[in-house]
Order: C-alpha cells, then sequence, then structure tokens
C-alpha cells in the first residue's frame, strides 16, 4: 500500500470537509486494490440531512488512487430530495458543507482554473432550469468581470459587523462559503437582526428574518439618512407655525 498517497487522502477528505469516520473504510479498500470503490458519508447542517457517496479511483498501476467526485442527496422531507454530483480535481472542489449550501440555493465563491492552469475567483450557483446529459444540474459561473462587488454592496448601510477588521473578514468569509450570516444593523439608534446570503446574480444580498423568511431587500439595501425629506418638511412647517400665527395676531390688533 502507498501510505504517502493514502496519507494525502486523509488530508483531502478532511480540508474538504468529511472529517475522518471513512478513513478506515478508506485504508481498507485501498488495501485489497480494487479498482474503484465508493464510501458513504452523512452530515447535517440546519437540522437537515445530506447523505453523500464519496468515489475513488485507481490509477493505471493501481497504486495511486484518486477522490474524483461525490454525490450529495439533501433530504427536505417525504418524496423530497435535492440530487448532485460534484467534482474533485486534485484535491481541490466544492466541501461537503458547500455543497449544502449550493443545494440549498445560495452562491459558493471559488478559487478555479482554467485550461492552461491559471487560477481565478468566480461565484458559482446552481441553475435550476439547466441540467447536464447525466441529469446534474448545470453550474452557473459569475467571475470577477461581472461585477458583483459584495464589500460594495454592503458598505454604508449600516451594518455592525462591518466595524472592525476582523469582523468585516468573518462576514465575507462566511458568504463566500454560501452560508446565510447574520447581520446586525442600526437604524436611528434602533438595533434589528437579519440574515443575508449572497446573490451574484443579481448583484446584491438576499435578505431573510430570524425564521430565514425572505424579506423585502430595500429594508436594509438603502443606504442609511440622517434625516428623510418628508421628516425635514415636517421639522420646517412645526419651525414656520409660530411665526404664522404671530402674524395673524398682530394683523388683528390693527
Amino acid at each position: 500500500m502507498n501510505t504517502q498517497n493514502l496519507e494525502f487522502l486523509k488530508k483531502n477528505l478532511l480540508n474538504l470537509g468529511f472529517g475522518e469516520k471513512v478513513n478506515a473504510d478508506l485504508e481498507k479498500q485501498i488495501s485489497k486494490k480494487v479498482p474503484e470503490f465508493a464510501l458513504p458519508a452523512q452530515h447535517e447542517f440546519n437540522q437537515q440531512k445530506v447523505d453523500y457517496n464519496l468515489y475513488f479511483k485507481a490509477g493505471d498501476n493501481q497504486e495511486m488512487y484518486f477522490f474524483n467526485k461525490f454525490d450529495a442527496t439533501l433530504n427536505k422531507g417525504k418524496e423530497k430530495e435535492e440530487n448532485q454530483t460534484f467534482y474533485i480535481n486534485k484535491g481541490n472542489g466544492i466541501t461537503a458543507k458547500e455543497a449544502f449550501n449550493l443545494m440549498e440555493g445560495r452562491a459558493v465563491h471559488k478559487q478555479l482554473y482554467n485550461k492552461e492552469g491559471e487560477g481565478y475567483h468566480a461565484w458559482l450557483q446552481l441553475d435550476n432550469d439547466n441540467l447536464t446529459q447525466k441529469g446534474n444540474k448545470e453550474i452557473k459561473r459569475f467571475n470577477e468581470n461581472y461585477g458583483f462587488d459584495l464589500e460594495q454592496v454592503l458598505s454604508n448601510k449600516g451594518i455592525k459587523e462591518l466595524a472592525t477588521a476582523e469582523g468585516q473578514d468573518n462576514l465575507f468569509r462566511s458568504l463566500k462559503k454560501g452560508n446565510p450570516q447574520q447581520i446586525t444593523v442600526e437604524r436611528n439608534g434602533e438595533e434589528k437582526k437579519y440574515f443575508i446570503a449572497a446573490s451574484p446574480q443579481y448583484k446584491t444580498v438576499d435578505l431573510y428574518d430570524h425564521q430565514m423568511k425572505k424579506i423585502k431587500r430595500e429594508e436594509l439595501l438603502q443606504p442609511e439618512q440622517k434625516q428623510s425629506n418628508s421628516q425635514k418638511q415636517g421639522k420646517q412647517q412645526k419651525e414656520e407655525l409660530p411665526a404664522k400665527k404671530q402674524s395673524r395676531k398682530n394683523k388683528m390688533a390693527m
């Protein structure tokens, strides 16, 4: 058995969020020198179970094994399942949690590689309207040239988590993994809690309440204004009112 190859595969599984639970079965299958095999795994995110099948295949001389892909099945209750296959390239790819987020409809920010091996960053999102020949959902890609700037979308919105470098880093990192992230927004001295998720296709973010129900983005995305035009007009009318009354009294005295 190629122990160096085995340790490399174990490290890949750990980095991709599958932990160490399948390590014993992985070693057992490799020791048998079978051409290919699949290992089951399971995770639970936000009280939703995801079943995985991890696929391994031997090289030509069966001394090296490769983790090529995994199937993910999101259980959404009776007779409701979401299935998707994710491919792994040299240990790099979608993680177990990112697969869940993609299947939930959210977007994930990843480093990808073109045919020349050059790296670039792009937001990925599953396409519900288009399938591959194998029945997999197509993956929509929104690269840096598409024009979605997450930091710009969230700036000047009164988000308290952006007040520090650490809070900003944690917020953006979580959103790029496809997580719905809680934020605190201050409006006219009052704090409100929301959840947000990146929406690169529409160059914005989706907004949710504490029960993860979608609400209007306008409530968050409008920059905070110190005083609205209607408030200014009302204040001006109140200030002018005593002067008008005084003028009326002067006329009556004459």
